[in-house]
């Protein structure tokens, strides 16, 4: 399927690795002139050098954080009038709320929530302008599903979701569309950290926790980053144009409900 994408420029955040830099390649497999930002250099300028070898486009990268004001400026004076837009941030590590300072929780907003927002706030009247955008929130299922060693997540990310709700429907209308990817567990540094961070509180190993959430999940897996990307892009492409609003669930089937 042509994705009718081919030209368009795509600024993505938290692209260096794991299921951003799976979108960041996807996109670019269909002509997409990708920008990729990312806090650590040496990853995201390796990153950016296998897109473009593996693609023959276009690759920009942007060394920065993105949850301040100078990082948001660095990937808007490399990439100033984005088509597509993919933010991607890293939840914090599992914990109990006792634990959490409000400085904790202001940061977990920032990450998850507020800087997400501010992207949108700064790229999507442009698209409207152009008649054409696509923006991409990776989320979590945590969001239908609360895990209760990622309060943090389940906050913070709620609140972009709830967010997203209402500009998702004042965009539609001028070929814009919002939409969030909801990934379950999937094969990636951020699950092995999620992990990691789980066995202070139990006395089973890193392997046995990975293998019983794999023998958990219907699909009897963890999902490829890879799966992830390609359901991106073709929310990014020109077919996608009737979807906006959703929270879309890509978990091996592990959340219950019908609805």
């Amino acid at each position: 399927m042509d994705l009718g994408i081919r030209g368009r420029t795509a600024l993505l955040s938290g692209a260096s690795r794991g299921l951003g830099k799976a979108c960041a390649f996807a996109l670019a497999r269909e002509g997409v002139e990708v920008t990729i930002v990312a806090r650590t250099r040496d990853v995201l300028e390796q990153t950016g050098a296998e897109i473009a070898s593996a693609t023959d486009v276009k690759v920009q990268t942007v060394a920065g954080d993105i949850t301040t004001p100078a990082g948001r400026s660095a990937a808007l004076a490399a990439c100033p009038e984005p088509d597509i837009l993919l933010n991607n941030a890293d939840g914090p590590l599992p914990g109990d709320f006792r634990d959490w300072s409000r400085d904790v929780w202001i940061a977990a907003l920032d990450g998850m929530m507020l800087s997400p927002i501010e992207m949108m706030r700064l790229t999507v009247d442009g698209m409207m302008a152009r008649g054409f955008g696509r923006i991409i929130n990776i989320v979590s299922r945590s969001v239908k599903i609360p895990q209760i060693e990622l309060g943090l997540s389940n906050g913070a990310r709620s609140g972009l979701v709830g967010f997203v709700a209402g500009l998702a429907r004042q965009t539609v209308a001028n070929n814009v569309t919002i939409n969030n990817l909801l990934p379950g567990i999937f094969d990636s540094d951020a699950q092995r950290r999620h992990i990691e961070g789980m066995l202070d509180q139990t006395d089973k190993s890193f392997d046995q926790i990975w293998d019983e959430r794999a023998r958990a999940n219907p699909a009897r897996r963890y999902g490829r980053p890879a799966e992830l990307g390609a359901y991106c892009a073709f929310l990014c492409s020109t077919h996608a144009s009737y979807i906006t609003g959703q929270n879309l669930l890509i978990d091996g089937g592990s959340y219950p409900g019908t609805f």
